[in-house]
């Protein structure tokens, strides 16, 4: 399952990274989205290189660790593009 369930945690945690951090973003939806399944793949890769374990299925850690990633990823580009 490993990849494409963080493609698909990616999706839910863009949305729910733009519900927990507002504000305007420089790309939009669609970009916070794209952020999701980025900041999901990175959370999911280095959830697993800390020892949160792989991801087997759809829980409760491996949401947090989504949305933990795309939040740090988000963060990070708003820093970029508002230079």
């Amino acid at each position: 399952m490993g990849i494409l369930s963080w493609i698909l945690f990616g999706l839910i945690a863009g949305a729910l990274a733009r519900f927990l951090l507002p504000g305007r973003d420089p790309g939009g939806f669609i970009v916070t989205i794209l952020l999701g399944i980025g900041g999901s793949v990175i959370g999911g890769l280095i959830g697993t290189q800390l020892g949160f374990g792989k991801v087997t299925g759809f829980d409760l850690r491996s949401m947090a660790i989504a949305v933990l990633g795309t939040l740090i990823l988000l963060y990070g580009y708003r820093l970029f593009k508002n230079r």
